[in-house]
């Protein structure tokens, strides 16, 4: 079957089958994990106690983990932002209950739990200047996003693969961390949490393959696209007070590099296993602009890890006003 060039015609034959997407790749609300789960529960008697050794716990936590994790906190609050983008692509049709709004809602619905769960752990744990926090989590809100995707599903289900794989790996390491440093309550948080990342990675890459499977040139280019400009964090806006958009995010990506929690080399393999998921190199019926895009692809991952080589970890650290004390 050939869709080529007509977005909106791909994007209604592959929401034919969102509902098959929607059972394998989310989960039913009932039966779902809750924040709740996973925190203190307020109406026991037991409730303080929990809260001490939960800050307790915290202590071990370095400086450059707590920049981390607060930062993963304000990504993953800025969910209004990342439902309005995509809730915005040729193919949604907003007034529908059904079809991909309902996707997207339901996918939107399933993020929200991060932020509410890891928002309310650094809370308790009294390692967090928690204005601070709201006051980036606000900025960064208020000044939306630029991905290069615009309205364009293709870009969009590019980055959104990326990201969650992205995503996943950071709350894998951070969950590691939290287990050696004696923080086991925060380790299980991060683990949940990178395992729904994972969910919406494996839904994402779905779609990109029905994709190339009805408009493979096209798809192919988008992908180009993509890489080529680089594929920026959703966060890459982030700041605090008195600080230009983007610098805060500059130390805070250099903090995770210090500590090996998403790394340029990550991104690189990343990237790799997109291509071997997809079967880059096999893809059929491509134009000759779509055989050029493909050449460069392939050579990406090596090409970057040259670059790589002559990278060295960033070692200046930053006071960030998140942190208390």
């Amino acid at each position: 079957m050939s869709l080529s060039g007509t977005r909106l015609d791909v994007m209604r034959f592959v929401g034919e089958k969102i509902d098959v997407s929607m059972d394998e790749f989310l989960k039913p609300i009932e039966t779902n994990w809750q924040p709740s789960d996973f925190l203190p529960d307020a109406t026991k008697e037991s409730f303080l106690d929990e809260v001490k050794l939960l800050r307790e716990s915290t202590r071990e936590l370095s400086y450059d983990y707590v920049a981390v994790i607060v930062g993963d906190t304000i990504t993953e609050e800025a969910l209004p932002t990342y439902e309005s983008w995509l809730m915005d692509m040729v193919g949604v049709e907003q007034e529908s209950p059904q079809g991909w709004t309902r996707w997207i809602r339901s996918w939107t619905a399933e993020e929200n739990r991060h932020g509410d769960l890891l928002n309310k752990f650094l809370y308790l744990s009294g390692r967090v200047n928690m204005r601070a926090m709201e006051v980036s989590t606000q900025y960064l809100i208020a000044d939306g996003f630029d991905i290069g995707t615009g309205k364009d599903p293709y870009r969009n289900f590019i980055y959104t693969s990326f990201q969650e794989l992205a995503t996943n790996v950071s709350h894998r390491r951070t969950a590691t961390m939290a287990k050696q440093a004696g923080c086991n309550q925060l380790s299980k948080i991060c683990g949940v949490i990178a395992s729904d990342e994972m969910r919406h990675a494996k839904a994402n890459k779905d779609f990109v393959n029905q994709i190339f499977a009805v408009d493979p040139s096209e798809m192919m280019l988008a992908f180009e696209d993509m890489m080529r400009k680089k594929i920026v964090m959703p966060a890459h806006f982030l700041r605090e007070t008195g600080v230009q958009i983007g610098q805060t995010f500059s130390h805070f990506s250099d903090a995770a590099q210090r500590l090996g929690v998403y790394t340029t080399h990550d991104y690189i393999d990343i990237a790799e296993s997109l291509l071997i998921d997809w079967k880059i190199d096999s893809i059929a019926e491509l134009n000759d602009a779509g055989q050029r895009a493909r050449d460069y692809l392939m050579a990406l991952p090596a090409r970057l890890r040259r670059v790589a080589e002559r990278t060295k970890v960033p070692t200046l650290e930053y006071p960030f006003s998140w942190i208390a004390g």
